[in-house]
């Protein structure tokens, strides 16, 4: 029996275009593999730097490619993190992403978290923690199709995140990889957008949008950071990898990326409605989980007194996969929640999986 793995949010190997690239990374060695094939910038290829540059209103000199978005984090977490400063303190939404959590901690931060709630963001909450003496250091957010909840922040929600950390000189770090995978629904400005460039560092990916084995991820950030990062990069990596980014470049170029973007949102809804018809099906009363509009995810509570230790145990003994909710808890807690991936598993094995899963949790209810 294979496993059915809803842990991870990769694309499913049918997404990838793997041809396109092929031909696009051969193209750009031919014909720019002095550059590609060298050292380069430490901010990274040019050209692929000015048409992110364009999609953000930006110069380009504020925008830095990074060997994936997740390193681009941690770069900043490390710098905003280092010396003698007023506060070491970090806000985070309760849950955030797992390696979030670890890349503030391995930076000294004191992580303080915020509650998401199906209304969203308590904002209540983010005004206490941002009112402190001195202020956080840093307000780090996944407002749009949020990992692990899968939730969306409003418009009128980030205008008010925006107002809260402008008044108090807190910098936003708007992680946004999944923004483009959407399925149904309006598009909502980004924080980056409503605070004007200014005081908002907003981080991109095209591991989701493209192929996360790239591992092409960007900042946009505001002028005050380009030299420290700048410096900052160049001490770790001297330059990061040229090929794939312009390869991502020429993939854009010829007017291949918007096709891919498309195949992934239209193969990603299929995963994610067949998930939804699954739960429905299959779960036992007691269980909601949130309907994310785009991106990988999807967060599942589970009936009361369902703990999800020795769920997981037993879903792995049935060949199913999944990550526990305490994994993204500054505290631990989440201990009747976990969140499932559907970008990876077909449609068939979806129906499957969580037909496992709903009987367990069944189980688990029962005894």
């Amino acid at each position: 029996m294979s496993t059915i793995a809803f842990a991870r949010g990769i694309p499913s190997p049918d997404i990838l275009p793997i041809a396109e690239l092929a031909d696009c990374a051969k193209y750009v060695i031919e014909n720019d593999g002095t550059t590609v094939l060298n050292y380069g910038h430490a901010f990274g290829y040019a050209p692929l730097r000015e048409w992110l540059a364009e999609q953000h209103g930006v110069t380009p000199d504020r925008v830095a490619l990074t060997v994936g978005s997740l390193a681009g984090f941690n770069m900043v977490a490390r710098e905003f993190f280092a010396g003698d400063i007023p506060s070491r303190e970090a806000v985070v939404e309760a849950p955030t992403y797992d390696r979030t959590i670890l890349a503030l901690r391995g930076a000294g931060a004191e992580i303080r978290p915020v509650a998401v709630t199906e209304e969203g963001l308590d904002l209540d909450g983010l005004e206490r923690l941002l009112s402190t003496n001195p202020a956080p250091r840093l307000l780090y957010l996944i407002p749009t199709f949020q990992n692990p909840s899968g939730r969306t922040h409003s418009e009128d929600e980030r205008r008010a995140v925006v107002e809260l950390a402008q008044a108090r000189g807190v910098t936003v770090f708007e992680d946004d990889p999944s923004r483009l995978v959407r399925y149904e629904g309006e598009d909502v400005p980004s924080l980056f957008e409503l605070a004007g460039g200014e005081n908002v560092i907003f981080a991109g990916s095209f591991s989701k949008t493209a192929a996360p084995g790239l591992r092409v991820g960007y900042l946009v950030v505001p002028q005050g950071i380009v030299k420290p990062l700048q410096n900052a990069l160049s001490t770790m990596y001297i330059s990061p990898p040229m090929l794939p980014q312009a390869a991502i470049h020429e993939l854009i170029r010829r007017g291949l990326f918007e096709p891919t973007l498309e195949r992934t949102r239209t193969e990603l809804k299929a995963r994610r409605d067949a998930r939804f018809e699954a739960l429905e099906r299959s779960m036992p009363a007691g269980t909601s989980w949130s309907r994310p509009e785009g991106g990988y995810f999807l967060w599942v509570d589970l009936p009361s007194g369902v703990k999800v230790a020795p769920l997981l145990e037993r879903a792995e003994a049935v060949d199913v996969t999944f990550v526990s909710g305490p994994d993204f808890f500054v505290d631990g807690s989440g201990d009747e929640a976990l969140r499932l991936a559907f970008s990876y598993p077909s449609v068939a094995e979806i129906h499957e999986g969580i037909d496992r899963l709903g009987r367990l949790i069944a189980d688990a209810q029962s005894a």
